[in-house]
């Protein structure tokens, strides 16, 4: 019985037990509950701030790209308007030029009436000799007729004798009138045609400089482009002879060398390795050597498109390899290539304007220093080297003279030697072709304005076309109209006096009287 009681009071026990536990475990599960749903309602209210904080940062961004791009349409709209305004004061500019040459032409027309003028006189002077011979022959014959002593042959020959001697005389002197004034003659001429050839010559400027500037989207591609302990520099450097300066600079790489050629392989090459990425000594030379093929075909198609573009035909294929290397190379800054063409057109000018031949003056303008571009070294003057590869390649003789004569290595025996010299001296000589002689014609020029900004009642100067003009402007309070006349005249004599110049310069002082007002 004690049993039975035993048995039941431990089962009600451990049902209360069991009651007891569950209840316990259901208010944890409950407050677990509780607890995840605050995480949950944490967590989302963070997400939601964090999709407001991107959300404003998105709008700040197209903002500032919104910005960015009107900032640049508006400096695309200035630099446009900028180069209208450029186009038409160059429009003005050739205006004034075609009204310089106008007046020019009517001058030359004048010129020519008053030297048909003069012709006209001596020969109504010669005329007038002539009579006075035919005169002095008749005396002569009549005093022959009354010397008895005299046979008619012996008269008649002494009178031709006489009349010989007399006219021997007067050819000479009028030999020497003629002699001279063909120099004259001659020489306006040569300045005539010289003029009318640049004048139809347009040329442009081209310098050049020993380094090329490799410019790079960041410094971190620099650390690549030296590799681990500079192998990738050294056999760049190695592999195309040029210097590759890596410095501070930002975002840039200085390629440094005496051959373009090689500068220019060196950049190209330096353009592939960073677009592929892959940055080794192997796949350096790999590319350096095709690069250098890419330049050759390169070099004999510029060779092949400058002969085409000339007219010129049937040039050896190393000639046109050597005018395509022409474009790698300068002198004195100004592009070789360049100064070559433009030679060739003045030539083919020229030889028109004297009656030669043309097309042979322009290929030999076209040659005339490619001394200058053989890729071998040689003591020997570029114009000597160049004359020894024209006849190398089969050129014609007087192509070789020209070549070889236009610097005066050598005599001058063919006609267009001449032309070569005096079309390579403009070429090399106009103002911006070469360094320094650009520098020396802008000085010219602010010596010009510094002149005129010396009198009194100047308020600015302004040199124009090329030094050949000068526009004063002057304060018309303390300058009158008398005065101002007087001081176009002082400044174009102090000009003559004081300074060095080709040509002549025309001196215009503007005097401008203005009345301001303003309606308040």
């Amino acid at each position: 019985m004690d049993i039975i009681i035993y048995l039941v009071i431990s089962t009600v026990f451990g049902t209360i037990g069991f009651l007891i536990a569950k209840s316990i475990h259901t208010k944890k599960g409950k407050q677990a509950e509780e607890e995840a749903a605050e995480k949950a309602a944490l967590i989302l209210k963070e997400a939601e701030l964090k999709a407001d904080a991107a959300k404003n940062t998105r709008i700040m961004e197209a903002k500032e790209h919104f910005l960015k791009l009107k900032t640049e349409f508006e400096e695309d709209s200035n630099k446009k308007k900028n180069i209208i305004l450029q186009n038409e004061q160059k429009i003005k500019s050739r205006e004034q030029s075609i009204n310089q040459q106008q007046q020019n032409l009517a001058k030359k027309e004048a010129e020519a009436d008053a030297l048909k003028a003069t012709y006209t006189s001596q020969i109504d002077v010669i005329n007038k000799k002539k009579d006075e011979v035919e005169k002095l022959r008749l005396t002569q014959v009549q005093q022959l007729e009354m010397i008895a002593n005299l046979s008619a042959k012996e008269a008649r020959d002494q009178l031709i004798e006489n009349l010989k001697n007399d006219a021997q005389t007067q050819a000479s002197s009028h030999i020497k009138e003629v002699i001279e004034e063909a120099k004259l003659t001659a020489t306006k001429e040569a300045k005539k045609i010289i003029i009318q050839t640049i004048q139809r010559t347009a040329a442009e400027q081209a310098v050049e400089n020993c380094v090329s500037v490799f410019n790079i989207e960041s410094d971190d591609i620099k650390g690549k482009i030296i590799g681990r302990e500079g192998r990738n520099i050294r056999t760049l450097e190695s592999a195309t002879g040029v210097e590759i300066v890596v410095d501070d600079t930002p975002e840039a790489i200085v390629i440094s060398g005496f051959d373009p050629v090689r500068r220019e392989i060196a950049r190209l090459s330096l353009h592939r390795l960073v677009a592929d990425g892959r940055i080794h000594p192997a796949r350096i030379e790999e590319v350096v050597q095709k690069t250098t093929k890419d330049i050759e075909e390169e070099i004999i198609e510029i060779g092949e498109r400058t002969a085409i573009d000339l007219g010129i035909h049937g040039l050896h294929p190393e000639l046109i390899r050597i005018v395509g290397r022409m474009r790698y190379r300068s002198s004195y800054g100004q592009n070789l290539l360049q100064h070559s063409r433009e030679v060739a057109k003045l030539c083919s000018t020229m030889a028109t304007e004297l009656g030669l031949n043309a097309k042979m003056a322009k290929r030999a303008g076209l040659l005339h220093d490619i001394g200058k571009a053989w890729h071998e070294e040689s003591e020997m003057p570029h114009a000597i080297l160049g004359m020894e590869l024209a006849k190398k390649y089969k050129e014609h003789p007087e192509i070789c003279n020209a070549i070889g004569a236009h610097h005066d290595e050598i005599e001058m025996t063919a006609l267009i030697s001449p032309i070569i010299q005096a079309c390579d001296a403009i070429s090399g000589s106009r103002p911006g072709a070469r360094r320094e002689i650009a520098d020396s014609y802008m000085k010219r020029l602010k010596d010009l304005e510094a002149l005129c900004m010396g009198f009194d009642g100047v308020q600015k100067c302004f040199a124009m076309q090329a030094g050949r003009e000068l526009r004063i402007i002057v304060d018309s309070e303390s300058v009158t109209d008398d005065k101002a006349g007087m001081m176009s005249y002082n400044i174009s004599q102090k000009i003559e006096k004081e300074m060095q110049y080709p040509g002549q310069i025309k001196v215009t002082v503007i005097r401008e009287m203005r009345s301001v007002h303003f309606a308040k």
